[in-house]
């Protein structure tokens, strides 16, 4: 068991304490002193030394022994076995975000019938895998996420027949569809919580009720308790206040999910894509959260639900029920799950999930995004390279975008005239990697951030709460847009771009939110008809990794790491043997490599030479 007065040697062994440790260096951004860290002489040093840390108090070393200790019981396997191919390691997977994606009727709101139309699209250009975000009934207070019927198509994007119709199309293309799963929360107005607030015998403990809140906060700011006046009682709810959260506890919760999982799995769907699936167990007792943890992460009480005691146990369950013999796909969003604990989640042997998604490489400066600070490239390679060495029992996820974080191009972009150049390195970087890769909707042309001006244009519910609460500091009303233009998830969530058309051709009326500032430059209607545009590129890369199979099954072997400005690395599967090298700067330079021994099959530039051009990125194979 550990206690303060284990030695960090002991901490950093231990595959839990090791990702909890240097979750919370990144927390306090001294995560880059790993080596200071493994200093032989620093190992040998009690945890309670590291108090003397600024922000690091003993009472988050408690915090962080009690973790250790609450899975000093779970076994894993960490044999290499043989490497299980399969389809959806060698899938390319597409997010959609519904109602930014196409419009098909009219009104502003992208919709299934604008999925069905432009499902040739996504076609041609190399998708395997469609991953739609949350369309089910909902009164959308979390642009969906806040589910009122799991069994109802919500009427802005049409009907259960319109998707039924999608389904079938999408697989008379060869394609697959997987569904968001949301089941750690419901709306407010869902059936279930309506009965509850009536203290239906049946429903009455759905949902995680008390007499006095504890101190946890929300994710969307404020208190994550509601007071509900005809229960006479709080509720939790660890996102919005209408996103009351599930009691896992209670069984028949349990079944009823896994029977609504069932539903949707006879229909025909591939799998699923599990929301902040890692929240589902809550600690024992409910107790309060760590104070001075609190105030390092922002979200006091995090440490009581982001792995809570019963996790692994509900997933094995739920695998179990719905997933298990079926030929289908799972990825589990967890938000704060490090490398150690994707092992937990993921490994072959253990029944739960195919492979998550970790946001370690999305913030380069700790996990609060509400922090001004530049994104740092150095540590996106080093991250990437930390989770590449992951052998055959687990499976990576590949993505620098998705609904929940600005575009990973606007982080990165300094100078407007290389925007095609690092869009296309991105891609290159996702598609030559271990794992299967993501393309959120809209990166394959190089979308990128837009500019908001003010709190009118923003329509996410996380973004509106931290204005308000900002508003209330000292920081004026430019400097709170500024922030949120950095972090805000509305980022992303902007309409595609189809053509330099009224709207962008996204619609026939105004959308819903604002369009994309560069939307007559960067379009798809363009790129279709350049053969050196973002676009072409993407599609070419994709079926240059479908060509070459170790781009997927190979191992990865980083070269000159810590040569900074530069990611080199092979991938290695027999005597197959490919070099990717990629110039991580916007300006011109010698790698300074003899290639006697390999040819250039691929570059992000038409023409190339000896020198590497502003993000360039090239794939030779060795002869």
């Amino acid at each position: 068991m550990f206690g303060l007065n284990s030695k960090i040697k002991d901490v950093l062994n231990n595959p839990i304490g090791k990702d909890l440790f240097f979750s919370l260096l990144n927390e306090m951004q001294i995560a880059n002193h790993y080596d200071l860290i493994f200093n032989p002489v620093i190992q040998q040093m009690k945890l309670k030394s590291l108090a003397r840390i600024p922000g690091l108090d003993t009472s988050i070393l408690e915090t962080l022994c009690h973790k250790m200790n609450h899975y000093h019981d779970e076994s894993i396997d960490h044999t290499t076995g043989k490497l299980k191919k399969i389809w959806w390691k060698e899938a390319v997977v597409y997010q959609i975000y519904p109602r930014s994606f196409k419009d098909g009727d009219g009104d502003g709101i992208g919709d299934i019938k604008g999925i069905i139309e432009k499902l040739e699209y996504l076609k041609d250009l190399g998708v395997d895998v469609i991953w739609l975000s949350p369309i089910y009934d909902s009164p959308n207070d979390d642009n969906g996420y806040d589910i009122r019927n799991y069994k109802k198509i919500l009427s802005d994007f049409g009907t259960m027949a319109d998707f039924d119709l999608l389904l079938e199309e999408v697989h008379n293309k060869g394609m697959k569809l997987i569904m968001d799963l949301v089941i750690n929360h419901t709306s407010d107005e869902h059936e279930w919580f309506k009965l509850s607030r009536l203290n239906d015998e049946i429903y009455q403990d759905y949902y995680i009720c008390r007499d006095k809140p504890n101190n946890w906060q929300s994710m969307f700011g404020g208190s994550a308790w509601t007071y509900d006046e005809s229960r006479e009682a709080y509720y939790l709810h660890v996102f919005s206040k209408k996103q009351p959260d599930l009691n896992w506890d209670n069984p028949d919760v349990r079944n009823d999910l896994f029977q609504m999982v069932n539903w949707w799995l006879d229909k025909g769907i591939d799998g699923f894509r599990l929301d902040v699936i890692n929240f589902i167990s809550k600690e024992t007792g409910l107790p309060d959260g760590n104070e001075s943890l609190g105030k390092m992460t922002n979200l006091t009480g995090i440490e009581h639900y982001m792995y809570g005691p019963r996790v692994h146990d509900f997933l094995q369950e739920l695998n179990r029920a719905s997933f298990k013999d079926k030929d289908i796909m799972t990825v589990g969003e967890c938000p704060g799950i490090g490398i150690e604990l994707m092992k937990y989640f993921t490994h072959d042997n253990r029944d739960e999930l195919n492979m998550i998604f970790n946001f370690d490489h999305l913030y380069s400066h700790g996990r609060d995004k509400w922090q001004q600070k530049p994104y740092d490239i150095e540590y996106l390679k080093h991250t990437l390279f930390k989770y590449q060495e992951l052998g055959s029992p687990y499976w990576n996820t590949l993505f620098m975008n998705n609904h929940d974080t600005p575009r990973m191009l606007g982080k990165l972009l300094k100078d407007q005239k290389h925007k095609a150049a690092l869009a296309k390195m991105l891609g290159l970087l996702s598609l030559t990697m271990r794992g299967t890769p993501f393309i959120y909707q809209g990166q394959e042309i190089g979308m990128n951030n837009p500019d908001f001006k003010h709190i009118s244009q923003f329509r996410d519910i996380e973004s509106i709460n931290k204005y308000h609460e900002l508003r209330e500091t000292d920081l004026s009303e430019e400097a709170v847009i500024d922030l949120l233009n950095e972090a805000s998830r509305d980022n992303a969530r902007l309409p595609v771009s189809w053509s330099s058309e009224k709207n962008a051709g996204f619609s026939i009326h105004t959308p819903w939110i604002k369009n994309s500032d560069d939307y007559m430059e960067v379009n798809v209607e363009d790129q279709l008809l350049r053969k050196d545009s973002v676009l072409s590129f993407y599609k070419n890369m994709i079926q240059f990794r479908k060509e070459h199979k170790t781009l997927i099954y190979g191992k990865t072997v980083p070269y000159k790491a810590n040569d900074k400005g530069v990611m080199i690395y092979e991938r290695r599967l027999g005597k197959d043997v490919y070099l990717i090298i990629i110039n991580l700067e916007e300006k011109t330079k010698d790698i300074g490599l003899s290639m006697k021994k390999y040819i250039m099959l691929l570059s992000s530039y038409e023409t190339s030479n000896v020198l590497y051009k502003p993000y360039e990125a090239r794939v030779y194979k060795m002869v």
